[in-house]
């Protein structure tokens, strides 16, 4: 299973080097440099499935670097900080407490994703498309509230701090004359690494991490060059 995964990402890198190759270039390249952040839904997918767990609710936010060599196609990398989770549902009869409540997970992530950056459009307005994969490691882990007395797995330490898996997300900018790019953009993350251990005697087989965000950025070209194509 975790071979195949591997085998998914290679297909993903691979297809997308070659999507780039074949784009015409541009005679000068388009360098942007800036910031992006939002708002950013997650929870963790456990094997065997967890009941009664719901969307965990918080932010996002990074360092944008994009470079564009094709017509039409073009690199990006991030530097972000990411704070996922899932909150849990706990009912009185399966609290240790007694008492009905919710427990609640977050674990901050530092995330380096390197993407294909596809656009259309014109001089100013452009919709896009970022996809690849991208690597992560967990710095901090905060949990309160109620904890079950049932399945106990998922309140042990993070076992594998570092995380691997894909970015996709959709988008559209507008490239002003003076103010720099301003975007928006939604994005799918999924990991493909553990939180928990993983091993024979352990409860959990699987317990990958799952996001959903919605970004704003703002953009600015380091130097401004003409958008034409070589004949």
């Amino acid at each position: 299973m975790r071979t195949g995964k591997r085998h998914i990402l290679t297909c993903i890198v691979l297809l997308t080097a070659m999507a780039a190759y074949t784009q015409p270039r541009l005679r000068k390249a388009e360098m942007y440099a800036g910031v992006h952040g939002g708002v950013l839904m997650s929870t963790v997918i456990f094997q065997p499935s967890m009941r009664n767990t719901a969307l965990h609710f918080s932010g996002n936010g990074g360092a944008v670097f994009r470079y564009n060599n094709m017509k039409y196609c073009g690199i990006q990398a991030e530097l972000n900080y990411m704070q996922r989770g899932w909150h849990e549902k706990i009912s009185s009869t399966n609290s240790v407490t007694g008492s009905s409540g919710i427990y609640f997970r977050r674990l901050d992530y530092i995330e380096l994703p390197v993407l294909m950056h596809l656009y259309v459009g014109n001089e100013h307005w452009r919709g896009f498309l970022n996809a690849g994969p991208q690597i992560g490691y967990c710095i901090h882990d905060m949990s309160q509230g109620a904890q079950s007395k049932t399945v106990t797995a998922q309140y042990g330490r993070v076992y594998y701090p570092f995380d691997w898996g894909i970015a996709a997300g959709l988008g559209m900018y507008y490239r002003s004359s003076k103010a720099g790019v301003f975007q928006i953009e939604a994005r799918f993350n999924y990991s493909f690494g553990d939180v928990f251990d993983h091993s024979k005697q352990a409860y959990f087989s699987q317990s990958h991490a799952m996001n959903i965000s919605a970004n704003i950025g703002w953009l600015w070209e380091i130097k401004k060059t003409k958008n034409r194509t070589e004949p």
